[in-house]
Parts: C-alpha cells; sequence; structure tokens
C-alpha cells in the first residue's frame, strides 16, 4: 500500500504537505476511495507551527477562550493558541488548550478539573480531518453538557464546509485530492463491485486488512 502514496502541498502553504493513499478505506462510520496520512502535520513542530499560522489567520477576528484538540492535534493547538493570542481579537489572551475523553459508551466527558474550561466559553474545536460532520455533532452534543458554545471548527483536512451553520475551515480541502468521495458503508459502490477494503483507518492510522 505504501508504494501508492502521494504527497501533495496546501494552495495555502506549500511548506504544508500531507501523504494521499488511494484505496478502499473503512472508519468506524464510512468508507472513502482516500487515506490522507496526517502523520508528519501533527507530530512535526514546523510543519505544525506553519498549519497554525493558517488555522490562525482564519479565526483571528473570533473570541476564543478555549481550543478543544482531538485526534492528535494537541501540537498544531498549542501553537493555534499562542498564534491566536498575539493577534486579532484575542490578542494578549490566556486561550486554554484542552483534550476530552472518551468514556465507555463513546462520549467525549470533560472531568471536573477541566470543566471550568468549557463552561460558559467560547471554543474552537480542532480535528484533524472532517469527511461527514460526526465528530463534530458529537463535540457539539459534548458542550451542550457544560454550557460551552462552539464558534468554529479548524481541520487540517476537510471535506465538508460546514456543519448545521458552524463553519469549518481547513488547509487541505477536497479540492486538493481528486475524486475524493466517502460513501455509508451500505451505499459503497466498492463494496457492490467486490472490491475488498485495503486497510482500516482512524485519526491513530491505518491496520491492512
Amino acid at each position: 500500500m505504501e508504494n501508492r502514496i502521494q504527497h501533495i502541498s496546501s494552495e495555502k502553504n506549500s511548506r504544508i504537505t500531507i501523504g494521499i493513499i488511494p484505496g478502499h478505506f473503512a472508519t468506524n462510520h464510512s468508507h472513502v476511495n482516500y487515506y490522507v496520512d496526517l502523520t508528519s502535520v501533527k507530530t512535526s513542530t514546523k510543519i505544525a507551527r506553519e498549519t497554525a499560522k493558517e488555522l490562525g489567520a482564519d479565526f483571528s477576528d473570533t473570541h476564543i477562550d478555549t481550543i478543544i484538540c482531538l485526534e492528535g492535534t494537541q501540537i498544531i493547538g498549542a501553537f493555534l493558541a499562542d498564534y491566536l493570542s498575539q493577534t486579532g481579537m484575542n490578542r494578549d489572551a490566556d486561550i486554554d488548550v484542552v483534550t476530552p475523553e472518551l468514556n465507555s459508551v463513546n462520549q467525549l466527558i470533560f472531568r471536573d478539573n477541566t470543566q471550568n474550561k468549557i463552561w460558559n466559553k467560547q471554543v474552537l474545536l480542532l480535528i484533524s480531518s472532517a469527511s461527514t460532520g460526526k465528530t463534530i455533532n458529537r463535540t457539539v452534543d459534548c458542550l451542550q453538557y457544560y454550557s460551552g458554545q462552539l464558534t468554529g471548527v479548524a481541520a487540517i483536512f476537510s471535506a465538508i464546509r460546514e456543519v448545521d451553520g458552524i463553519k469549518v475551515k481547513s488547509v487541505f480541502t477536497e479540492n486538493e485530492l481528486p475524486h475524493y468521495e466517502t460513501f455509508s458503508p451500505a451505499e459503497c459502490p466498492m463494496c457492490k463491485t467486490g472490491k475488498k477494503v485495503d486497510a482500516l483507518i482512524n485519526s491513530f492510522g491505518y491496520s491492512k486488512i
């Protein structure tokens, strides 16, 4: 599978690159025809800093108290908080960066010691990728418990532009992935033609089948 990997640069910033592998891949709620490898963006401090700058430019005029980091985006989240605190509406602000816990029934929760970072706060969600919006909706449900207000979504890659009126800003879009498609498992045309699933994928990476 690795011999099929292609590397592409962001149209916004050529210093930010990701890997893409065409094929048949299954997430926990959809099937897609590309695996998007975001490992370098989430682990390299140089690329993470550049990514934070690009995303930060989209939210410099949005009041943000807290950044919620999901899917291994904590390094980017720290750089993003630092960038936002130096410019625009959030200049000189002390922006919190937190990650929720996933409980036994797959709900996002915050423990007592971090709930005050969410209560009545303006929250920015940072995720690695968005293809169907389900992770965003799950976060909205979580914030309702803690009276947090989701003001925007930032992603490294997104195939959607908004979810229920909430804007999704990203460094990479589906326009940079030729013919990127996502399907429900029941409607996947690759499954219907008998094409084998190459790998199971999630925010940690992939497992070949």
